[in-house]
C-alpha cells in the first residue's frame, strides 16, 4: 500500500491541483515535499479511531471536495456530503474467508462491504480483481475502474552486484520476495527445489517475506529440515530483504518464482520482468494480465513434480533464461507509474 500511494504522489506533486495528506502521527520521510501539498498529523496510536473517527472530523472541517483511500477502507463516519473514492485491491478475504482468522474474515468483510457501498468511485489494478469486486459487492459496474498498477524505475537490468552474500548467498540462486499466505504455495516450492538440488549443487533458494499462513504452516521447520536432508544451506529464509537491497536480488537470481492461486495484480513478477529475470508463475488471478507470456507458466501450483521440472528446465536451458529476460524486459515496459497516477487522477476527476 505504501508503494502504491507513495508512487500516486511523485506524479501529482506540484500539479494544479490542491491535496491535504492526512497521518496518525508524522510525515514519512520518502513522502514527496510540493506546494500543492498539505500535511495534518492528527495524533493517535489506534488505526481505528484514526481511520474512522479522526479522519471524518478532518474531511468536514477542511471541507474537502473529495476523499481518496489508497488501502481498502473509508471512515464509517465520513459524511455523505463528501464524495468518495477508495483502491479496492483484491476481495481475497470475500473469496477465500477460510485464509483469515474468523476475527479477520469478520472484520474485513463487514468494512470492505461497506466501503465498496459507499464509494463513490472505486479503483482496482486488474481486470480480475473489478470482476470479483462486482461478483461480491453487487455494485453498479460504472463506478469501478482499472488502473494498473507498475513497477518502480530502480527495477530494472544491472550489469553485476553481489548484494545475494549480504543474506547467505555463496554463489547462483533462485528468489522468492513478498509476504508469505497459504495462496502463494511457498512449502511447495521448498520441496520442488529440493527434488533438484542435488542435480543444481551450487544454487540456493532465496525466500524472503514474513509468515502471515493461515492456518498456520511452520516455513521455518520445513526449511531447516531440507537443509537437514540435503546438508548444506541449500535454503536461505529470512522475513525481509532491505528495499534497497530488493533490485539486486532481482537481478542476481536466474529465476524468480512467484506461485499464487489469488492475486489482485501480483507486483513482484513484474518487478522481476522489468530486471530481466526469468519468472516461473501461474495464470491464476490477475497474474496473466501482470506477466502475459513472458513467464513460464505452473497449471497446478500443489503439484510438485510440475514445479520441480518447471524449475529444472529454466536453470539448465541459458537460451531460455535468455528469452524470457528479452521478453520480460518488454512486457514490463507496458506499465509505468506515471500511466497509473495519470489515469487515477483523471478517474478522479470525472474526466472522460
Amino acid at each position: 500500500m505504501g508503494r502504491y500511494l507513495i508512487n500516486l504522489l511523485k506524479f501529482w506533486v506540484n500539479n494544479n491541483q490542491d491535496f491535504i495528506l492526512y497521518f496518525k502521527n508524522n510525515v514519512p520521510q520518502d513522502i514527496p515535499q510540493g506546494n500543492n501539498f498539505k500535511t495534518r498529523i492528527l495524533n493517535t496510536g489506534s488505526n481505528a479511531y484514526f481511520e474512522h473517527f479522526l479522519l471524518s472530523g478532518a474531511a468536514k472541517n477542511d471541507k474537502i471536495d473529495l476523499f481518496f483511500s489508497p488501502s481498502y477502507v473509508l471512515p464509517l463516519r465520513i459524511s455523505k456530503k463528501i464524495k468518495t473514492a477508495v483502491t479496492i485491491h483484491d476481495v481475497s478475504y470475500e473469496a477465500h474467508p477460510e485464509w483469515f482468522s474468523w476475527q479477520n474474515r469478520i472484520l474485513l468483510r463487514w468494512v470492505g462491504r461497506h466501503s465498496a457501498k459507499k464509494a463513490n468511485i472505486i479503483l482496482t489494478p486488474s481486470l480480475f480483481s473489478k470482476e470479483e469486486i462486482l461478483k461480491y459487492y453487487k455494485i453498479a459496474p460504472e463506478k469501478v475502474f482499472v488502473a494498473p498498477l507498475a513497477a518502480d524505475d530502480k527495477f530494472k537490468f544491472i550489469e553485476a552486484s553481489d548484494t545475494g552474500k549480504k543474506y547467505g548467498i555463496n554463489s547462483k540462486f533462485i528468489f522468492y520476495t513478498g509476504a508469505i499466505f497459504n495462496r502463494r504455495f511457498i512449502p511447495e516450492c521448498i520441496v520442488a527445489f529440493k527434488q533438484i538440488a542435488q542435480k543444481f549443487s551450487e544454487y540456493q533458494f532465496l525466500v524472503s517475506g514474513k509468515n502471515y499462513t493461515y492456518p498456520v504452516v511452520d516455513i521455518d521447520y520445513i526449511v531447516k529440515k531440507v537443509n537437514e536432508d540435503l546438508g548444506r544451506q541449500a535454503i536461505v529464509r529470512i522475513n525481509y530483504a532491505d528495499e534497497k537491497d530488493l533490485a539486486c536480488l532481482y537481478n542476481e537470481a536466474d529465476l524468480f518464482i512467484w506461485l499464487s492461486s489469488y492475486e489482485g495484480f501480483g507486483l513482484p513478477p513484474l518487478e522481476a520482468l522489468a530486471c530481466g529475470t526469468p519468472v516461473i508463475t501461474t495464470k491464476m488471478g490477475s497474474l496473466e494480465e501482470a506477466v502475459n507470456s513472458s513467464a513460464v507458466f505452473i497449471k497446478n501450483p500443489e503439484n510438485i513434480d510440475e514445479i520441480s521440472k518447471a524449475m529444472g528446465k529454466v536453470l539448465s536451458d541459458e537460451k531460455l533464461r535468455k528469452e524470457l529476460g528479452e521478453k520480460g524486459l518488454k512486457q514490463a515496459q507496458k506499465f509505468s507509474w506515471k500511466k497509473t497516477a495519470t489515469e487515477t487522477l483523471r478517474i478522479l476527476n470525472n474526466e472522460k
